[in-house]
């Protein structure tokens, strides 16, 4: 969630490895759907990170726990895969997952 202190500066939005951030109606919104919190990219938001004026909030309606952010970043991987006509391509499980191999 991004709140009406936005300035629009333009930074977040190139920093969403989901493209969940767009130019709502007056400032910028996030997409709840596409956004893990950049979980599977970086170890915290990256939005977060760079904002100058910290409107970038956890939504209260929309909190996720980390198992489901991986979740979401491996459906929003492979669909982007299979957009681009490509074999998804390996993940590294979420911190504290058991391993498989």
């Amino acid at each position: 969630m991004i709140t009406d202190e936005c300035i629009n500066c333009d930074v977040c939005e190139p920093e969403c490895p989901n493209d969940a951030i767009y130019m709502g109606a007056e400032i910028y919104e996030i997409d709840p759907h596409k956004c893990t919190e950049c979980v599977g990219h970086f170890d915290e938001p990256q939005c977060v990170q760079v904002c100058p004026v910290a409107c970038i909030p956890t939504n209260p309606e929309h909190v996720e726990m980390r198992e489901t952010l991986w979740q979401k970043f491996e459906r929003l991987t492979a669909e982007k895969q299979s957009a681009q006509g490509g074999a998804a391509a390996d993940s590294v499980p979420p911190p504290g997952a058991a391993s498989t191999s």
